[in-house]
C-alpha cells in the first residue's frame, strides 16, 4: 500500500530547482537552473501531466520524470507575459519552434 515513487519538486529552493525522486529503493536528484520569472502559474499541473503521458508512453518512472522536468523547464524559459499577474508556462514553445513559427508568434 502507498505510494511506489515519490517526486519532491524543488522548484521554491532559493538557488537552483533541483527536484527529488525516490522509487522506494534509490534517492535521484534532478538538477536545473533556477528561472528567473514570475510567470509560473500551472508547472505543477504541467508537470504531472507530462510524467503521466510518458508512463502512457511506456516510458520508465525515472525517464518519465526526467522528460517532464525537460519540458516543463523549457516551458518556464519560454514562458507568457499574459495580464499584470502571474502567467502561465508557454506549453507549445516547442511545437512552434520544430514548426519554424516561434517568431511569428511569441509576440
Amino acid at each position: 500500500m502507498g505510494a511506489k515513487n515519490v517526486l519532491i519538486k524543488g522548484g521554491h529552493l532559493e538557488y537552483d530547482a533541483t527536484d527529488l525522486l525516490f522509487d522506494g529503493e534509490k534517492i535521484t536528484l534532478l538538477h536545473s537552473d533556477r528561472i528567473e520569472t514570475k510567470n509560473t502559474h500551472g508547472t505543477g499541473c504541467t508537470l504531472s501531466s507530462a510524467i503521466a503521458a510518458n508512463l502512457a508512453k511506456g516510458k520508465s518512472v525515472e525517464e518519465a520524470v526526467e522528460t517532464a522536468k525537460k519540458y516543463i523547464t523549457v516551458a518556464i524559459e519560454h514562458s507568457l507575459e499574459i495580464g499584470k499577474g502571474v502567467g502561465p508556462t508557454n506549453h507549445f514553445y516547442e511545437l512552434y519552434n520544430k514548426a519554424g513559427i516561434w517568431d511569428e508568434v511569441k509576440d
